[in-house]
């Protein structure tokens, strides 16, 4: 089992900036992919941005050049950097882990931290 404790939401103006931090706890030695999702009330969950074990990342497109995810191995903790954020970002975020146990795959979710950016 996996343990994902979010951290860092908050109020931030437009153009703002706010780093987002899930720290991990449990099987971590059995992370192989880590992930933001984001999710407002009534819509479907969406993933912003994803990193793996190797340190590969991708980004959809919607935040690609202003958010920028991270881990630190070490800490057991995966960042979010958020800049430039605009009131669409207004969100719950979400930090999803992936573990794998042998040929067993399993998905850990954290509890969520709100942002919301207004002025």
């Amino acid at each position: 089992q996996v343990q994902l404790v979010e951290s860092g939401g908050g109020l931030r103006q437009p153009g703002g900036s706010l780093r987002l931090s899930c720290t991990a706890s449990g099987s971590t030695f059995a992370i192989n992919e880590m992930r933001w999702y984001r999710q407002v009330l009534g819509k479907e969950r969406a993933l912003l941005a994803a990193i793996t074990s190797g340190g590969s990342t991708n980004y959809a497109d919607s935040v690609k050049g202003r958010f920028t995810i991270s881990r630190d191995n070490a800490k057991n903790t995966l960042y979010l950097q958020m800049n430039s954020l605009k009131p669409e970002d207004t969100s719950v975020y979400y930090c999803y882990a992936r573990a794998q146990y042998g040929s067993t795959v399993d998905q850990f979710w954290g509890q969520g931290t709100q942002v919301i950016v207004s002025s």
